[in-house]
């Protein structure tokens, strides 16, 4: 049996992993544009701040492992055509510009994702840049030694990390978010707040409900990026907007969202019996809302790929949906979250409400501690936990992942107020933060439900 895997940056190497693992012997055949595969999209501020000296390190995985164990890995190859009725993909060579035809049994759809260009009049611009692939990360990286001043537009985990790795640089930084929030999608504004306050402490200069209408050059060569209400000069800018799938090549061969986003079974089976897709060319189960949604994260690419690779031939394991739990560490200050925000429960139609809590991780008697601060989002009639949001210069990072746990579970208030965690001066209070900020949700509903 012989699978083509169309793309290989996460989802397409985790599903190339399992096939060589559960069904050794099976012909594989990799095509993907780039030279490199496995890129990690942080390694750009990583590297811009300091933190790793190439972006080669930012790479997991290499071509020649995968060739060395019998995969045909086609690199810098562009699909231009699937056929599904004849099983057969078209193929060019971008090097010698030499045309191919291949056939599949079964085919991976690991397109991933393209980026969502603003339409913005001067966008076009040489001094505007993007910040998704490693080409793009490289060229950054070399056009920031001949700029001080660096716009970025686009106040996400991208825009806010990318600001960080500039200002460690020696870079003056101006970030522009069109909305009153930064990460609006992940974080309420009480953290969101705290970063912004957290940047400008940094030297960041945050513009909050300013949207970049046009870029322009000046007579000295230089980049004007207006907004609604005002001009500023730069030496250039750095775009970091949404993504959007990348599933042309499945357009009528599948069936895809209004969006895009090509649609999958649990078992990552698309309508074609022969064709499976994952990564950022899908649509993941919010287990939140239950229902689908369009969340691009590696997180979900590799779980996604890997569950390709194991059902290719045989539907083994189907997939359990994601709370889309995320963090970032950011000036030493680690914010995670898991799960849904308080404006999102209410927007979902959910009775939310959000309870806080801000305290010493650790006993005072300790030589040091820090404070930790969370937003538990819950359902005040089903009492159930939707969503959370930590924030410390402690590592909190993986109490999101137990929150996102109990939001898998359905968990309540009542049960994380009480839930066991371990007990350490070392590591915490005798009540974990997690249990206190679930006990502050308590008392916020006038103490625990009865049990009937």
């Amino acid at each position: 049996m012989k699978v083509a895997i169309i793309g290989c940056t996460h989802a397409g190497i985790a599903a190339m992993k399992q096939i060589l693992k559960y069904y050794p012997g099976t012909e594989i055949t990799v095509y993907e544009r780039h030279a490199d595969i496995s890129y990690m999209s942080c390694g750009t501020y990583l590297h811009l701040g300091g933190t790793i000296h190439n972006l080669d390190q930012a790479l997991y995985a290499n071509p020649s492992e995968f060739s060395e164990q019998g995969v045909q890995m086609r690199m810098q190859y562009d699909v231009i055509n699937v056929n599904a009725d004849k099983h057969t993909i078209l193929a060019q060579n971008l090097q010698t510009k030499e045309l191919q035809t291949d056939h599949y049994d079964k085919l991976v759809m690991a397109t991933g994702s393209i980026t969502a260009i603003p339409a913005i009049p001067g966008v076009e611009n040489p001094k505007v840049m993007l910040c998704k692939t490693c080409e793009q990360a490289q060229q950054l990286y070399e056009a920031a030694k001949h700029a001080h001043h660096i716009a970025i537009v686009g106040g996400g985990y991208s825009g806010v990390e990318l600001a960080e790795g500039y200002v460690k640089s020696g870079h003056t930084v101006t970030l522009f978010q069109r909305g009153p929030h930064l990460i609006n999608e992940y974080l309420d504004p009480q953290i969101s707040e705290k970063i912004e306050d957290l940047l400008t402490t940094k030297g960041i200069q945050v513009r909050t409900n300013a949207q970049v209408t046009a870029f322009s050059d000046t007579a000295d060569n230089r980049l004007r990026v207006a907004t609604a209400d005002s001009e500023e000069i730069f030496d250039m800018a750095v775009i970091c907007p949404g993504v959007i799938p990348q599933s042309e090549l499945s357009a009528g061969q599948v069936n895809r969202t209004k969006q895009g986003a090509i649609v999958t079974d649990r078992y990552m089976g698309t309508s074609n019996p022969d064709i499976f897709a994952a990564g950022d060319v899908t649509e993941v189960n919010f287990n939140p809302t239950k229902e689908h949604a369009y969340m691009p994260l590696v997180s979900h690419a590799i779980r996604q790929g890997a569950l390709a690779g194991i059902n290719i031939f045989d539907k083994r394991l189907g997939a359990i949906g994601t709370q889309a739990t995320t963090g970032m560490l950011i000036f030493d200050q680690t914010v995670a979250c898991a799960g849904l925000t308080l404006t999102a429960a209410k927007a979902a139609n959910f009775d939310a409400q959000a309870a806080f809590y801000e305290g010493n991780y650790r006993p005072d008697f300790m030589p040091t501690t820090a404070k930790v601060m969370i937003e538990l989002v819950y359902d005040q009639q089903t009492r159930k936990v939707l969503g959370g949001q930590l924030m410390s210069a402690h590592e909190v990072s993986q109490s999101a992942n137990t929150l996102s746990v109990v939001i898998h579970n359905g968990n309540t208030i009542d049960e994380l107020a009480f839930m066991d965690m371990l007990f350490s001066p070392n590591f915490d209070e005798p009540f974990n933060y997690l249990n206190l900020v679930a006990q502050a949700a308590v008392d916020q509903e006038h103490g625990y439900r009865r049990n009937n």
